[in-house]
């Protein structure tokens, strides 16, 4: 569920925390800041916690269906990630794509050291040029698209679950500006998290470690250190809630205290005892409503398979 870790501009940094936290009523930390060196390694934590399945899932899906997936995506000349950090994951399935044939991998990344560690840990897998991008997802899947052979057709993956970080309609618009990059032919393998019991939702973002709790709060120390904040780490808790209503996970910093926070001296908040900090929405889906959003955008699905171990899916949506 990790967006693509990336140097910041301090600039907009200070502008996006100082307008979440001015915000009527329910004040709001974008989620893509929690990803300096220390929450980046924080997170990597959380995916081999017992409590969180998502990344497990993941891989076993794409194990489980690696040797037919050069068929399903008819045997494409480009495969493109999309947040694809160190290409881990896309490791278990690029060596079945080059038993016959050199493919091109595109590794799309806002972190240059993500892309590095990239290349260099895959460069061992035969037949595989690796064409790192740096840039957003769509400008680097339509740079990689230029990349295609002629006549042939493009697989772009979007693994770990990263569109459940996406409000509902900016979810749709992404998805439609992906299949707007494509051509009929190429085939889209979106990574989805399921709704599953809610007691087992929470303990996903609530461990019994504390990871969670200071890969949340680490956001705070991040804009301390950055911005030259003020915020007592002390003075707040992590709070993990689901909301039915709207299927999703929140994350939430709440204040122990009333208290006053400065950020670089310009600016200053006032928190109520008990007032919280929303940092992060994670929506999980049903299976229908992940083919529904598809067809709303303009794929088909093609295949949906969904993990035994935990409620997760992988969906093959084509272009026709």
């Amino acid at each position: 569920m990790r967006p693509p870790g990336h140097p910041i501009s301090v600039t907009e940094f200070e502008a996006d925390v100082c307008a979440g936290l001015a915000k009527p009523g329910q004040k709001e930390l974008y989620s893509k800041y929690f990803y300096d060196d220390l929450g980046s390694a924080l997170f990597d934590a959380i995916t081999l916690l017992p409590e969180y399945g998502l990344t497990r899932a993941d891989m076993r899906l794409l194990r489980e269906h690696a040797r037919e997936l050069p068929y399903r995506a008819r045997h494409p000349s480009v495969i493109v990630e999309l947040g694809s950090g160190s290409g881990d994951k896309a490791r278990e399935i690029l060596p079945y794509f080059t038993v016959e044939r050199r493919i091109s991998y595109c590794p799309i990344d806002l972190s240059a050291a993500a892309l590095s560690r990239c290349q260099r840990d895959l460069d061992d897998i035969r037949n595989l040029e690796i064409i790192p991008i740096e840039d957003s997802y769509i400008r680097g899947l339509t740079s990689a698209s230029r990349l295609r052979k002629p006549g042939s057709s493009i697989l772009v993956l979007f693994l770990g679950s990263s569109i459940g970080n996406f409000e509902p309609d900016v979810a749709e618009k992404f998805l439609r500006a992906v299949r707007g990059a494509l051509q009929p032919a190429d085939v889209f393998l979106l990574s989805t998290d399921l709704v599953k019991p809610v007691e087992q939702m929470l303990a996903a973002y609530d461990d019994s470690l504390g990871l969670t709790a200071a890969f949340n709060l680490n956001l705070l120390a991040r804009i301390n250190r950055v911005l030259g904040a003020s915020f007592e780490l002390d003075n707040f808790e992590h709070e993990a809630r689901y909301n039915e209503r709207e299927q999703r996970i929140e994350m939430h910093l709440r204040s122990k205290t009333r208290q006053t926070v400065y950020i670089n001296r310009n600016f200053s908040v006032e928190l109520e005892a008990g007032e919280t900090i929303w940092t992060e929405s994670s929506y999980k889906f049903l299976p229908e409503q992940v083919r529904s959003l598809a067809e709303r955008a303009g794929f088909r699905c093609d295949l949906q398979c969904i993990d035994a171990e935990w409620s997760f899916a992988q969906s093959l949506l084509r272009v026709d």
